[in-house]
């Protein structure tokens, strides 16, 4: 089940008195819904930062006024500029980005050019604001699809229910 934030999880769990299971949330929330602290401290960042997702198999059509953010994952092709011309898709396009973030590939990581040094192959996350309904959005993945060796569109959410497009 979807919820809001860490204490509606520690919430929905006390709530339908659900067996078993547990939920990251602050001692308040434990305190509040009469569950106990398992567990603390448990990031390994001290500046950890909490995500959530709603996973859905089907897209869900954007709703009027409401501003949205897009997610995916691609690979570009080994050469010199390949990261600019990716960020240039969007920025051509006044697509604003909330988060570029580079990780090693689990299956390549590193690979041996014929006349050069070994280079790392990089999977990069990439956020947007904007829907994959906007015409925009859907221009700038084409061009950025000519440069990719991968590219897969993670999904399209409301960035926040509280933020409104003017």
């Amino acid at each position: 089940e979807a919820v809001d934030d860490t204490a509606g999880a520690a919430a929905y769990i006390a709530e339908n008195n659900i067996m078993g299971a547990a939920a990251v949330a602050s001692r308040r929330a434990a305190a509040l819904y009469g569950m106990e602290v398992l567990e603390e401290d448990i990031q390994d960042d001290t500046s950890n930062v909490t995500r959530f997702l709603a996973l859905s198999r089907e897209p869900l059509p954007p709703r009027e006024g409401v501003l949205y953010k897009t997610s995916i994952a691609c690979c570009m092709k080994e050469d010199s500029g390949a990261l600019f011309k990716a960020l240039a898709c969007f920025a051509l396009r006044d697509i604003n980005l909330t988060k570029v973030e580079s990780r090693p590939m689990r299956t390549n990581p590193v690979t041996q050019q014929a006349s050069g040094p070994m280079q790392f192959s990089y999977l990069f996350y990439i956020d947007f604001e904007a829907s994959m309904a906007d015409p925009n959005a859907q221009n700038a993945l084409r061009q950025l699809q000519e440069t990719a060796t991968f590219l897969r569109v993670l999904g399209s959410y409301p960035a926040d229910e509280s933020k409104l497009v003017e």
